[in-house]
């Protein structure tokens, strides 16, 4: 069966990304001694794309044999390209990768080849709202006018998870626009949405620009909703977004958060994925220089387990590290 034809249930732009990346594993130049691999990130725009810049320049750094190709991507069709070889490493999302690997919404069948090399930061689930509407839970979304990201996205399939789990679906919306964080923000400004849904870092550049022009508030996550979730996805964790993050928000909002991750196709060669994790770790200020939510970063961070498989390179490098 063709890729897209196996894939369709994807948003066309989607695959169109991951079928950009397309191939042969790990290419080289005429002479053999350098590979190139390739690395999905996140859409140009969004903070994926220069963290994979960053990646690159510090892999690259004072040797010639291992290049890197950073390409645009997206939570979900990231994890597709990993499956079917269009890209050797990625950065991702764990719940993401999780459901990937399980064959779970958004995915059609278990996806293979998706190993984790370290974990990187909080990623946070938020539920945006204009300040004075009625929108306090999961429930009172129903009948709302939906701003969210594109079909492939993160952000879109948690938004998914939600109100599948609180016995909801896009049907159960008046409308739902699929765009960019721009487009979403310009929605809400207009009062042309009633709710924003994102995953990011926090704060987020896109939350941040709608309150400096419209009061906003967060819809709280429940404990009960919680549960719902974990329902769906056993790494679903509840943590705060504290007070303060964003303007006017006077209490901490609880929500759900996981990890953005650095994956790689599990047979990528161990000696290029200890190379990478040599760069990460005596680079990782370069790479908070792009992402400050990297600060800190240490090995029982990149240990974290977050139920992906770690790649066999990354386990012998890590023991390696306990060693010393």
């Amino acid at each position: 069966m063709s890729i897209d034809k196996k894939f369709n249930w994807l948003n066309p732009i989607t695959v169109a990304i991951a079928l950009a990346s397309m191939s042969l594993f790990g290419c080289s130049d005429q002479n053999g001694t350098t590979q190139t691999y390739k690395l999905v990130t996140g859409p140009q725009g969004g903070a994926w794309y220069p963290l994979g810049g960053a990646l690159k320049a510090l892999i690259e750094n004072g040797q010639s044999e291992i290049k890197v190709q950073v390409l645009p991507g997206g939570g979900v069709s990231n994890a597709l390209a990993l499956h079917t070889g269009q890209a050797q490493i990625a950065l991702a999302q764990s719940v993401t990768s999780l459901d990937a690997i399980g064959g779970k919404p958004p995915f059609q069948e278990p996806l293979e080849n998706i190993c984790n090399i370290a974990t990187f930061y909080r990623q946070y689930f938020q539920v945006v709202t204009l300040a004075e509407s009625s929108v306090n839970n999961p429930y009172d979304l129903k009948n709302k006018v939906l701003a969210t990201q594109p079909r492939g996205a993160t952000g879109e399939a948690i938004t998914n998870h939600l109100l599948q789990a609180h016995n909801m679906s896009y049907d159960s919306l008046e409308n739902v626009s699929f765009g960019s964080y721009t487009d979403s923000v310009t929605l809400m400004k207009d009062g042309n949405a009633d709710v924003f849904t994102l995953t990011t870092t926090i704060p987020s550049g896109a939350v941040m620009d709608l309150a400096s022009s419209r009061s906003i508030k967060l819809m709280p996550m429940s404990e009960e909703s919680h549960k719902k979730m974990l329902e769906i996805n056993s790494k679903y964790e509840r943590g705060l977004i504290p007070k303060g993050t964003y303007p006017e928000q006077s209490n901490d909002v609880p929500t759900i958060f996981w990890y953005t991750h650095l994956a790689a196709r599990c047979d990528v060669e161990n000696n290029v994925i200890s190379h990478i994790l040599d760069v990460v770790q005596s680079g990782s200020m370069e790479l908070v220089s792009v992402t400050k939510a990297i600060a800190g970063l240490d090995i029982e961070t990149m240990t974290r387990d977050i139920g992906v498989p770690m790649h066999p390179g990354a386990t012998e490098w890590y023991e390696k590290q306990k060693e010393q």
